[in-house]
């Protein structure tokens, strides 16, 4: 993926060390690791690395001057993926499914709740072919 037209940048040193739960970023022995939030690496076979940093909010990067293909990452927004999810829900199957859900209370507010628990199955993608056709 080509992610600007500009002249390749100089190859830049870089160590990620990584222990599951957070990671240590150096470019060149600076350290980036404060001001990070995420990262990728890409790499296809036989060819130079990829890294992409998405700054903290809020949080400035300690100085660079040099070349870099520059990427901003951006935090990932659910809307559109949700709305479609949503466009295409069969309003007779929902409400047939949620009634017939065992964890469907009869509470303030069961019958939402069963819908809202309903569509959380069906977004990760675990139907139930049975009640899908009685």
């Amino acid at each position: 993926m080509e992610i600007t037209n500009t002249p390749p940048a100089d190859l830049q040193q870089v160590r990620v060390t990584a222990d599951g739960s957070k990671a240590s970023i150096r470019i060149d022995g600076t350290d980036y690791s404060r001001v990070v939030s995420g990262y990728t690496i890409h790499q296809q076979a036989g060819k130079t690395a990829d890294l992409v940093l998405q700054f903290a909010q809020g949080m400035t990067s300690p100085d660079f001057d040099g070349h870099a293909r520059v990427a901003v990452g951006v935090p990932y927004e659910p809307g559109p993926a949700a709305a479609h999810f949503l466009s295409v829900i069969d309003p007779g199957l929902l409400e047939k499914a949620a009634l017939a859900r065992p964890d469907m209370d009869g509470g303030p507010h069961g019958f939402t709740k069963a819908v809202l628990a309903q569509l959380q199955q069906w977004a990760r993608g675990e139907f139930d072919e049975a009640q899908e056709t009685s």
